[in-house]
């Protein structure tokens, strides 16, 4: 009988210490050194860079010689919050001629910006429960759809 409690007891801890492993997951496009080696500024161009990493995960809205190559694996344990484990973020920019001018790491200059939970205010009309129930009383259609005052009484 003690052995099937001990068991028990030890499956049940086993089991709880096997949910709070942490879920990992992957985000964008994670580059990787060695992808990067086969790329030398004033020689690759545009088509190069998407032969070694792959296309952009986003571009420079106001320059399309700005490409950025974002990745991220993220960690959530149990019920807490994500927490980013590792990051990378990637500039290649071009010249006019779509020659590779810089690549750059830029992933250090992140702002951390917070989340606002307020709500915005909305207008309309305060109604209360009772004005919702009594609001109709006394409205009622007359003959010819046309609304009338009082029930029975032809609208004008």
């Amino acid at each position: 009988m003690k052995k099937i409690g001990f068991i028990l007891l030890f499956s049940a801890i086993l089991g709880t210490l096997g949910a709070c492993s942490p879920t990992v997951s992957s985000r964008g496009n994670m580059v990787k050194d060695y992808q990067l080696v086969t790329l030398q500024p004033g020689i690759s161009t545009k088509s190069d860079v998407l032969r070694a990493l792959g296309s952009p995960t986003t571009q420079d809205a106001f320059d399309d010689n700005n490409w950025f190559y974002i990745g991220q694996v993220k960690e959530k344990t149990g019920i807490f919050d994500p927490k980013i484990s590792s990051e990378r973020i990637l500039q290649v920019t071009f010249n006019s001629e779509g020659i590779v001018q810089n690549i750059k790491d830029v992933g250090g200059q992140r702002e951390n910006i917070p989340y606002e939970r307020d709500k915005t205010p909305t207008s309309g009309n305060e109604v209360t429960v009772m004005q919702q129930l009594l609001g109709n009383l006394g409205r009622f259609n007359g003959a010819g759809g046309k609304s009338g005052g009082a029930l029975g009484t032809p609208g004008k």
